[in-house]
């Protein structure tokens, strides 16, 4: 429901719900109770229009995404990750042995970042 609020920056409860509750047999209050969530979780925001809310995200969806890819690698990566990662690359290099030197380009670029040139 957060995917579709970023898409369309604001909505009601019933155009959430059309776009996303309907086309997975949802009912109407399911929805209600996600987006009601998703605010006391400060996810959303919402404000009073006649008798609906209308509903905006007060997140980025880059942020969102940038937490649950971290979220993700944990689990995946375990307690000492040094042996998957090594796999992690194995399996890339397989995939396209370009994308290492990508992968490279990119590692480089964060150590600058964070150490200066």
């Amino acid at each position: 429901m957060l995917t579709a609020l970023w898409e369309l920056a604001s909505a009601s409860a019933r155009e959430i719900h059309d776009r996303v509750g309907k086309p997975r047999d949802l009912v109407y209050t399911t929805t209600a109770k996600v987006l009601d969530r998703l605010c006391a979780k400060g996810l959303v925001s919402r404000k009073r229009s006649g008798k609906a809310f209308i509903y905006e995200p007060k997140v980025e969806r880059q942020r969102v995404e940038r937490a649950r890819a971290r979220a993700m690698l944990v689990r995946l990566l375990g307690q000492e990750p040094r042996p998957a990662i090594a796999t992690l690359v194995e399996a890339v290099e397989a995939i396209d042995p370009r994308l290492i030197d990508d992968l490279a380009r990119a590692v480089d670029a964060r150590r600058k970042r964070r150490h200066g040139p």
